[in-house]
């Protein structure tokens, strides 16, 4: 396994669990200001401990200690990995999921307005549930990148993970995104938790509105057309998706109609 340097403040380690859904595998983040000796570590991964030692030798290859580990929502590809990692790097994890915390209190905890500091290391939390409830995105305002977990891939599109995941909170974090993407501050690039790296965010942005809201308006028109289950609905509106994905895309449906039952 290698570190590849994104950008000069991100660097990225590959997990080895590539699959339907998770691409090439789950993207572990090591975000440093340059020069710095210290690192914040985002999303370790998998326990799968040759990639966890990969991480942690590319810290030290940085000359750099953990300072942090933050977790952009809870799904075990990554988030798994988290205490395992942590307790050798001695550092703390934070998450919005208290779950995943360590130490357990609420001081470790994510929410909007929160800013984490590491060395010249400036990281904002931007909160962005639908994907899961406790999905989070970091904004690193002195490179121009956003981390965004699982809410926006590098490949295709995420799922609305039912019942955790909800599409109403999803549509609103997309629109939010978009509009942090086009304010005077800018977006370069976004860094998912799956898959290449997106250097056109406002561009991708509105196509997951788009997608969503179409696949939306097809699950209507499904349910008019007699189709009430997840499983015919999916056979009906997903035929173009492969079949691997079709339980995923079953959780999405889920989400859909629970959003078509409340609007």
């Amino acid at each position: 396994m290698t570190v590849e340097a994104v950008t000069p403040y991100a660097s990225r380690v590959l997990a080895a669990n590539p699959g339907p859904m998770t691409l090439d595998g789950t993207n572990t983040w090591i975000l440093r200001a340059p020069e710095s000796d210290t690192a914040v570590v985002v999303d370790p991964g998998p326990m799968l401990e040759e990639h966890l030692r990969a991480v942690l030798d590319a810290v030290a290859q940085y000359g750099c200690t953990v300072s942090m580990v933050l977790l952009t929502h809870g799904h075990f590809d990554h988030s798994e990995g988290a205490a395992w990692f942590a307790q050798r790097a001695n550092s703390a994890v934070r998450s919005v999921d208290p779950a995943f915390r360590i130490p357990t209190d609420h001081a470790h905890g994510l929410a909007e307005g929160d800013v984490i500091t590491s060395g010249e290391l400036r990281i904002e939390v931007l909160p962005t549930p639908g994907h899961t409830m406790d999905s989070v995105c970091f904004w690193l305002p002195q490179d121009g990148s956003l981390l965004t977990g699982d809410t926006v891939l590098g490949r295709g599109t995420s799922v609305v993970a039912h019942p955790d995941g909800a599409l109403g909170p999803y549509l609103e974090s997309l629109e939010s995104l978009r509009a942090f993407a086009n304010s005077p501050a800018g977006v370069d690039r976004l860094l998912p938790g799956h898959g290449p790296v997106i250097d056109d965010p406002s561009a991708v942005l509105t196509f997951y509105l788009d997608h969503r809201k179409e696949r939306l308006t097809q699950v209507r028109e499904a349910v008019a057309a007699g189709h009430t289950t997840p499983e015919a609905i999916v056979a009906h509106v997903y035929a173009d998706v492969p079949r691997p994905l079709w339980p995923a895309a079953e959780r999405s449906v889920q989400a859909q109609l629970a959003y078509l039952q409340s609007h």
